[in-house]
């Protein structure tokens, strides 16, 4: 059963989540959910999509069990080295299902456990790949409802696109613990208990470049050598010497400076919805933008707690998640 209430755009209102008190502390509802949540065992239809520079976009479909084509479809974007696997995202497709509408995960480049053909993989501004992706959806199926909902590094990236390149055929769309002030995010998770976040993601990093220089000549985008990558201990050195020279940038600084949706948000002209929490630790109070960066389309919702991409309910005994309920909720207010 979902709540329904009117989301409030224009403004920056307090988000209707209230962590109880087990769990008001911002590393406990950012690792309990993945750690101590039953992840559904949702399955995903496998699809290849040909990109317009040679390479490939795998997504995963979770359509209707009776085989009849999708009415609505939310198109999903996972975070920094998630994928169709990633807790959020199948807690959030099972509960779609269950309001009859269908999901498509967007993997970026190299997250669906396949190498991609190209050097270069994706960052937060990447979006280029979403819209190769959200175009054919719409072709797939074009009497479909389209919806999209993007988390932390994916959720920037969806502001960013909507920012930039307006409606892309999508009816509303959520973000969820998007960092959109990139450089200020870097130096968050560069502190204090949040440099573990930091410690693991750029493992699994540092671990997929390898690999993928093992088999690929990339000399003449990275001047670093194999040997050294596990040396690049932050993301903002993984950023300089690795994210900016893959991807056309000068540098950090600039990957930061064109890539965070900070700035683009106020050109948002499609119902969209920003979920955020104060303690989020992989972020910090430079993230949360003023009322009058808002355009009048885009309702920004803040907790007190919640976590990185966490806002956990109950209790731990019986312990419920209340993203996948309010995005859910958000996008059945726009049927």
């Amino acid at each position: 059963m979902i709540t329904r209430f009117t989301t409030t755009f224009g403004m920056i209102t307090p988000a209707k989540f209230t962590a109880p008190l087990w769990a008001r502390n911002a590393h406990i509802q950012t690792i309990y959910p993945k750690l101590f949540l039953r992840t559904p065992n949702v399955h995903f239809k496998s699809v290849r999509i040909d990109t317009s520079d040679g390479d490939f976009l795998d997504l995963g479909l979770s359509m209707s069990p009776s085989g009849q084509p999708p009415k609505v479809i939310a198109v999903l974007f996972h975070g920094l080295e998630g994928s169709q696997k990633s807790h959020y995202i199948q807690h959030l497709v099972v509960k779609l299902h269950e309001h009859g509408i269908a999901s498509i995960v967007m993997h970026f480049r190299g997250c669906s456990g396949v190498i991609n053909n190209r050097p270069r993989a994706y960052h937060s501004g990447e979006t280029d790949d979403a819209q190769q992706c959200l175009l054919w959806i719409k072709n797939t199926y074009p009497q479909a409802v389209l919806f999209a909902a993007g988390f932390s590094l994916g959720g920037n990236m969806l502001l960013k696109l909507l920012g930039e390149s307006g409606d892309q055929n999508l009816k509303a769309a959520v973000s969820v613990s998007a960092p959109i002030k990139l450089a200020a995010s870097s130096d968050a998770i560069n502190k204090g208990f949040a440099k573990r976040y930091q410690s693991h993601l750029l493992k699994t990093m540092q671990q997929n470049l390898v690999e993928k220089m093992s088999v690929m000549d990339m000399r003449s985008h990275l001047n670093i050598k194999r040997e050294d990558v596990g040396r690049l201990s932050t993301f903002r050195l993984f950023d300089e010497h690795v994210t900016s020279k893959l991807h056309g940038f000068d540098d950090a600084n600039d990957y930061y400076a064109k890539s965070s949706a900070m700035s683009l948000i106020k050109k948002i002209q499609l119902p969209t919805l920003i979920i955020h929490s104060q303690d989020d630790p992989f972020t910090d109070e430079r993230v949360i933008p003023e009322a009058s960066q808002l355009s009048l389309k885009t309702a920004y919702e803040i907790s007190r707690y919640g976590g990185h991409v966490g806002f956990v309910q109950g209790s731990p005994w019986a312990p419920k998640l209340w993203l996948p309920e309010r995005i859910t909720q958000f996008f059945q207010e726009h049927l």
